[in-house]
């Protein structure tokens, strides 16, 4: 048996399993994955389109392949395929999620998708999209009809895209991912046998799987009769005897092993080191058991689109690195847990064979310092107010990201203790246009003191960061902005004006240049620099203090001197040779300060 399984995954990792147009049969036994009739162990390695630019994922695929993997594991991010309330998009860029696949199959490797509608994944809301807020009392991950109305539609048009490459239609995907970690979050039944119905319904006529922590409770609530069972992890004979005794009938496998971690803003980064992947792996291997390592590699969290956590500390959002400290590194490199990893899968390979040959690595540069001089101010480009009795939140507004000012005068106390019930998720408060203090959810702060002011009327001006929507566990509901109300020594602030400041990167190829001077935060800086080659950077933001990055347009995503991440990855696709633009918001900095391009992360 051994053998058959290691010729099997062998003929993965030299490129020949996965023929385009020729079809496989891929089927559940009651303790096995059967390919083409015969057991089969996966060894696959996750990476999510949406995180690596598009031109680089031949590359990481390679990369994988060359570590030992004979399978990709991919999340879709609903709310990066909808951006908007029924537009879909599956042709652009990263959003192309055929093309990921067949590139896949390309470089011989079978394919498992997880398309949720929920991932957790640290990505923004789980992957649901912000629209659903806009319905005050809406339940998601469950039967609420007008949730299950906007999943239907989803799953409507991503079956439409990935149908034709089922392995039953010649393709690589083998296996469908039902919800995520269902068992942590929720019990409905009827919701989890629905999604499974609708998938079949829309063609999607392989084997599913769902995935959820080894424990009784969380396996009882979240797998589906008939589906394989994921473990987030399996590493002993412990985790995999808690799924038999679930379903004794189905094979398992560990859908989720850890070779890295998560990080937060204000924390240290998260690097377990390789000796317990290594132990897990090894496990597995010896034990014939198929797994998926969570993730081979990570990306970058481009743009907004970066997650948070709300455990015992509170809000705890996601750096924008999703570095992971995974064997292939943000910028697609070699680390040593790739290489101990890949040493360890080549010692299965049979006497005489060999991995494919590591791929070479994307060409990486640097660049001296650039000052940034002040450009405009967010208060001069300022849109039409919307006026609002008392403030409402992002969604309230049809805003899904970025910033918004709320704005209003004040009458009867006109200082003392402000509060803010409840800020999601940074605010900066200004009295008669004058900087007061900051308010971070991430503390746990609330309020800040507004001083006496010899102004009659005086105006307050509150300018939120929406950070990452949290991502997992019951605090999912988390709209951003103003969630309540905003109190001053206890009375209700009424008579509010709102701006909507989205900040999409249309919104930064707009800003004109405007001759406001004086010391009011929330500015932007803009400056060039000149390339006589491209190759893959990050731009230095340590004499920074927390905003937002653009590079010739491209939102690379969010700093923060708190840290641990000062550097934004920077792939050479969105550089040039010559002149090239970068235009930096931040919240605190009045004064231009300097850029610079480094090779690496640390």
């Amino acid at each position: 048996m051994k053998k058959i399984i290691l010729s099997l995954a062998l003929s993965c990792w030299m490129g020949h399993a996965v023929q385009a147009q020729q079809k496989h049969s891929f089927a559940l036994s009651q303790s096995d994955f059967m390919l083409d009739g015969k057991p089969f162990q996966m060894i696959s390695g996750e990476m999510h389109p949406a995180r690596i630019p598009h031109e680089y994922w031949r590359h990481r695929i390679q990369m994988a392949k060359a570590m030992g993997c004979n399978t990709i594991a991919a999340y879709v991010f609903w709310n990066y395929q909808e951006p908007v309330k029924g537009q879909f998009d599956f042709s652009n860029g990263n959003h192309n999620i055929a093309e990921f696949i067949k590139i896949a199959q390309q470089e011989g490797m079978w394919v498992i998708l997880r398309p949720g509608p929920y991932v957790c994944a640290e990505w923004e809301f789980g992957g649901l999209p912000p629209y659903l807020l806009q319905t005050p009392d809406i339940k998601v991950r469950c039967m609420d009809p007008r949730y299950m109305e906007a999943v239907t539609r989803y799953v409507q048009h991503l079956a439409a895209e990935v149908k034709p490459l089922l392995v039953t239609n010649g393709g690589p995907v083998v296996m469908m991912q039902i919800e995520n970690e269902y068992g942590s979050y929720g019990n409905d039944k009827n919701y989890l046998n629905a999604l499974k119905d609708l998938w079949v319904k829309n063609g999607i006529d392989i084997p599913f799987y769902t995935a959820d922590g080894p424990t009784a409770y969380m396996l009882e609530a979240g797998t589906v009769a008939g589906a394989a069972i994921g473990l987030d992890s399996g590493g002993s004979e412990a985790d995999f005897a808690a799924a038999k005794k679930q379903n004794p009938n189905v094979p398992a496998f560990s859908s989720e092993s850890y070779p890295g971690w998560l990080t937060h803003w204000g924390e240290q980064w998260q690097r377990p080191g390789a000796e317990g992947i290594v132990k897990e792996v090894k496990f597995l291997m010896d034990t014939k058991r198929s797994f998926n390592l969570y993730v081979i590699h990570g990306g970058t969290n481009f743009g907004y689109t970066a997650g948070a956590n709300s455990g015992g500390k509170g809000y705890e959002p996601d750096v924008t690195s999703y570095d992971y400290d995974a064997p292939i590194s943000e910028q697609g490199r070699v680390t040593p847990k790739y290489q101990a990893l890949r040493a360890l899968l080549a010692s299965y390979l049979p006497k005489g064979k060999k991995l494919p040959p590591v791929p070479a690595p994307v060409p990486v540069i640097s660049f001296p310092e650039v000052s940034l001089m002040p450009f405009t101010s967010i208060w001069d480009h300022l849109p039409k107010a919307v006026h609002d009795v008392q403030p409402r939140p992002f969604e309230a507004y049809g805003q899904d990201y970025g910033f918004m000012v709320y704005k209003t005068t004040l009458i009867g106390h006109k200082s003392g203790k402000l509060v803010i019930k409840d800020l999601h998720d940074y605010a900066t408060v200004f009295l008669n246009g004058k900087y007061v203090g900051k308010i971070d959810r991430r503390l746990g702060e609330k309020s800040v003191d507004l001083p006496k002011s010899d102004v009659a009327d005086p105006v307050l001006e509150i300018l939120v960061e929406g950070m990452g929507r949290i991502n997992f566990a019951d605090g999912i509901i988390d709209r951003k902005g103003i969630t309540d109300r905003v109190t001053l020594n206890g009375m209700t602030l009424m008579n509010w004006d709102v701006y909507g400041l989205p900040m999409a990167e249309k919104d930064i190829a707009e800003l004109t240049a405007s001759g406001t001077e004086g010391d009011k935060p929330g500015r932007f800086f803009k400056g060039t620099f000149t390339l006589s080659k491209t190759g893959d950077t990050y731009i230095d933001l340590s004499a920074w203090k927390k905003g937002v990055v653009w590079v010739n347009g491209h939102n690379l995503g969010r700093y923060w001197e708190i840290g641990p991440q000062h550097r934004l990855y920077c792939p050479a696709p969105w550089l040039k040779q010559g002149e090239n633009e970068i235009v930096v918001f931040d919240l605190h900095q009045d004064k231009s300060a300097a850029v610079r391009g480094l090779e690496t992360l640390e």
